[in-house]
């Protein structure tokens, strides 16, 4: 029996060596993260310049290992749990906003398969070809974009239909899809190597310019049985608590990268404030660096970063907890979870559209260059958290607060 169809094996305890192994690992995944999102610093300017899909930056992430870092370790994966996976999403974003969104993206998309799939043997054979071959998840199930129809031919089906955004499209060798089937809905996972699947180069907004996010369009895309994640089910059907996690989770992938984006661009906006930057004509300094308005918004922009890092970490752990209680989790728990990664989402939006305008204060009037295309931190997150409206995100959380009324479960919520 071949490693990819193979059941299943028993959980394990990690004790001693095993654990101090993995400790080393987890080490070398984040050096390894961090050595990529300096090299994506260097070169950012001119990849946000270009804008070109990510096949290079992705082939590097599967290099790295950082694609299997939450796999476990059973099928050679990092084993890391979500509170350090997210960290790696907003390391990556240091470099470059939108190869941090692929990773997170990913992250979610690849562990969906866990905890919505109603057979633990599919959703680990899809997981060990996952990290054998190295595989990028992306997905095709926005839902205010419904656009695709599965119907039946012959011993098969065919997918057609458009979707309007679809991050990833290029990139992706696996997606998550949802269809209309009749009066159903059917969920699949597909390859996008086979025949029918097309990506269009329109992906043109002011920010996220390496997210790959342009439209794909399905034209008599065969699907079998083989690819359902799930049995078909009624639009209005109440999915487990378990596979409701995908929103939280990508929730505080986003509040992640933002705060991964802001911290780059105060890294930048330091390192030209030392480099680059005159002294103010009444000062009384004689480099920038001591200017005592520049490190007061330093200082206020540092204690901004790290009390948003400390909640995304906190929030991390919170849906962390909840996940790990399995098929047990209650809709009490996972509510309150996804409240504690709302508060991230809000707060993380907030910051980062702050820090990533007002670091020109720090820098000057010359920083504006456009060759620099420092601005491209602040159109990064100010495309990306026009996402979903953040004001409902903090409705959410201020509703629970007032009214104990948890989250209804949705792709949003």
């Amino acid at each position: 029996m071949s490693p990819l169809h193979a059941p299943r094996p028993p959980a394990t305890t990690i004790v001693g060596a095993d654990a101090d192994a993995l400790e080393g690992d987890r080490k070398l995944l984040f050096a390894r993260a961090t050595a990529i999102a300096a090299d994506l610093r260097a070169r950012g300017a001119a990849l946000d310049r270009d804008g070109r899909p990510p096949f290079s930056e992705i082939t590097e992430l599967k290099a790295a290992g950082l694609l299997n870092a939450l796999h476990p370790p059973e099928i050679g994966g990092g084993g890391l749990d979500w509170v350090d996976g997210l960290r790696l999403v907003r390391i990556l974003a240091r470099g470059e906003s939108s190869i941090g969104q692929l990773l997170g993206y990913h992250f979610v998309n690849s562990q969906y398969i866990s905890w919505a799939a109603d057979d633990s043997d599919l959703a680990w054979r899809l997981s060990s070809e996952t990290v054998t071959k190295s595989l990028y998840w992306g997905a095709a199930v926005n839902p205010r974009d419904p656009g695709l129809v599965l119907t039946q031919r012959d011993d098969h089906y065919v997918l057609n239909g458009r979707k309007t955004f679809s991050t990833g499209a290029r990139i992706s060798d696996r997606i998550n899809a949802s269809a209309a089937f009749g009066d159903q809905i059917a969920n699949i996972v597909l390859p996008t190597d086979r025949p029918g699947y097309i990506t269009n180069d329109d992906w043109d907004n002011i920010g996220q310019r390496l997210s790959d996010s342009g439209s794909v369009e399905f034209r008599d895309f065969p699907v079998y049985e083989t690819d359902f994640l799930l049995p078909l089910a009624a639009p209005d059907a109440i999915p487990k608590v378990q596979a409701t996690f995908n929103t939280p989770l990508i929730q505080l992938v986003f509040a992640n990268f933002y705060i991964g984006t802001a911290e780059g661009a105060l890294a930048e906006a330091l390192d030209y404030v030392r480099d680059t930057t005159r002294p103010w004509i009444t000062s009384g300094v004689e480099r920038a660096a001591d200017d005592p308005y520049i490190l007061e918004r330093v200082g206020e922009f540092r204690a901004a970063l790290k009390a948003a890092a400390a909640l995304a970490d906190n929030a991390g752990q919170a849906v962390q907890a909840a996940l790990s209680r399995g098929p047990g989790v209650t809709e009490r728990e996972r509510g309150e979870a996804a409240i504690e990664a709302y508060e991230s989402k809000v707060n993380a939006t907030h910051v980062s559209l702050d820090i990533t305008a007002h670091v020109f204060e720090i820098m000057g009037a010359r920083a504006t260059a456009g060759h620099y295309r420092f601005d491209r931190y602040w159109r990064n997150v100010r495309t990306h958290t026009l996402h979903d409206p953040v004001f409902y995100k903090a409705r959410e959380v201020g509703d629970f607060a007032l009214n104990d009324r948890l989250p209804t479960p949705s792709l949003y919520s």
